[in-house]
């Protein structure tokens, strides 16, 4: 009979590290895409009419670089594909959104932003982690 001796521990079957990528990637993709991304398409129309355009480049190109950093790129990074290459538009817009379109925001009134902001910084410096499709596609 083999004896564990007191501070082995029983591997995980999957890495932490990888789990909490994963974790990082399902949970930040879903609050952006359904707070953000989804409402865009669905209320496309009236959101032509409320964007912000920051840059003076028209609704409709601002309201679609929008929608490709808000709903397509959070379902590349939930998939674990080109993942650190989609955050870079997310990582974008969050920055335009605090720094040009809400700058008179505290802190408490841009949490959730920020919050989005480094989620995504997070995943863009870390990659997708093991658990992702894809994993033949050249990603360290």
């Amino acid at each position: 009979m083999q004896t564990r001796h007191p501070t082995q521990r029983q591997a995980l079957p999957v890495p932490p590290l990888d789990l909490g990528l994963l974790f990082l990637r399902l949970a930040g993709s879903f609050m952006l895409f359904y707070v953000h991304g989804l409402p865009k398409l669905l209320h496309y129309a009236h959101e032509l009419t409320v964007i912000e355009d920051p840059f003076g480049l028209g609704p409709t190109v601002s309201l679609w670089a929008a929608i490709f950093a808000e709903a397509l790129c959070p379902l590349l990074i939930a998939a674990g594909l080109f993942t650190r290459l989609a955050c870079l538009p997310i990582i974008g817009v969050l920055l335009v959104a605090m720094l040009a379109v809400h700058p008179d925001w505290s802190i408490a009134e841009g949490q959730f932003g920020w919050l989005l902001l480094v989620i995504f910084a997070a995943i863009a410096l870390c990659g997708p982690g093991q658990w992702r499709l894809g994993r033949g596609v050249a990603q360290p």
